[in-house]
């Protein structure tokens, strides 16, 4: 029996919220934060166990469930089962899942689950997929199992990230490129202990309102307008004020993302004033615009830019999770202190702070024997 075992890591975005599924930029992060799956090859089962949850999913090779199966029981058999209309031999799996990715803090746990399991069943039949073609079926699978409709940042990101840098993605085209970090800065996600569940949250809805808004571009993406061009659309057409006001954060997320990729590769050294009003501004748009912060995200934000944080915003589907922070290397452990802290005295809840370093795109670990 062949023998594997797989790291997919979260990701963190550092700019470019809600702008995937329309076809956007975004500049995320892979982080050493993730999920590793560990097992063998095994005759007609795919018998996978959760040491999160304490909770064993059992399919046959083609994804079918055994027996009914709720919560992250659905990701594996989505995955199952797109794998096997791909081509993916009838080979079984028997193995353990094991993660330190905080659930529901909008770092993508459920790619990284979705990227280690697809992953670890593909080097048990020994298939072979591209690492976009796989990122879509994790993409595909995260529609099947909850109906949410993600994007492919999320899986995109936990395949094909590079240590020390950030992944550039179009979105629309698939196009995508590393774009270096500095050194010297590090990368602090703030949980807010707030969760969410995008199955549950108001992401879809702000999807449809976003849909509303990019109607009246008449087939232009909204990364390929300036807010001009947006603002006089959206008054010829007379469009109602939520969708002006989604369409409104999306066309000016994406400028962000340009902003900050030219800050980053500034001919002298990162820019990072730059930065930070960029990621002040695009919190500010997520808040007003796209309203989908909370004061816990608002007030980590804050607070974070009162520690000394380079750029702070909040991170992810929004509705709870975290806030993703910049700062310099040598003051990043201090800033998770002063900012906790502070939370805890003002919220009923602890925020935990993480000082994330930049990893590679999912790929094999320990090797274990056959």
């Amino acid at each position: 029996m062949t023998g594997c075992a797989v790291f997919a890591p979260a990701r963190v975005n550092l700019i470019g919220e809600h702008t995937d599924y329309s076809g956007g930029l975004v500049l995320p992060v892979a982080v050493d934060l993730g999920m590793t799956v560990a097992g063998r090859s095994d005759e007609g089962t795919i018998r996978l166990r959760s040491l999160a949850f304490a909770e064993t999913v059992e399919l046959d090779c083609d994804g079918t469930p055994r027996e009914t199966i709720a919560g992250w029981g659905r990701y594996v058999a989505g995955i199952a089962r797109l794998l096997h209309e791909h081509g993916r031999p009838p080979v079984g799996f028997d193995g353990t899942i094991g993660s330190t990715v905080p659930i529901g803090a909008g770092l993508s746990s459920s790619a990284a689950l979705t990227v280690s399991v697809g992953l670890a069943l593909c080097r048990a039949a020994d298939f072979e997929l591209p690492r976009l073609a796989l990122a879509r079926l994790a993409q595909e699978a995260e529609h099947v199992a909850v109906g949410v409709p993600c994007g492919l940042m999320d899986p995109a990101t936990s395949l094909l990230a590079r240590r020390g840098h950030a992944l550039l993605l179009d979105c629309a085209t698939e196009e995508h490129r590393l774009v270096p970090l500095p050194p010297d800065v590090a990368i602090v996600v703030f949980d807010s202990g707030v969760r969410h569940e995008l199955e549950h949250s108001g992401y879809a809805g702000r999807r449809a309102e976003l849909e509303r808004g990019v109607a009246v571009l008449g087939g232009r993406r909204p990364s390929s307008v300036s807010p001009a061009d947006a603002e006089a659309a959206v008054r010829a057409a007379g469009l109602d004020e939520v969708a002006a006001r989604r369409l409104r954060h999306v066309v000016a997320e994406n400028e962000r993302v340009r902003r900050c990729v030219a800050a980053l590769e500034a001919p002298g050294g990162p820019d990072l004033t730059t930065l930070g009003i960029a990621f002040r501004e695009s919190h500010a748009s997520l808040r007003d615009d796209f309203e989908v912060s909370t004061w816990e995200l608002d007030l980590l934000v804050d607070l974070a830019y009162e520690g000394g944080a380079v750029a702070a915003r909040m991170t992810g589907g929004g509705f709870g999770g975290s806030i993703v922070a910049l700062a310099e290397a040598d003051r990043a452990r201090s800033l998770v202190d002063s900012v906790t802290a502070a939370y805890a005295a003002r919220v009923r809840h602890e925020a935990t702070g993480y000082v994330c370093r930049s990893v590679d795109g999912a790929g094999d670990v320990a090797p274990v024997p056959a």
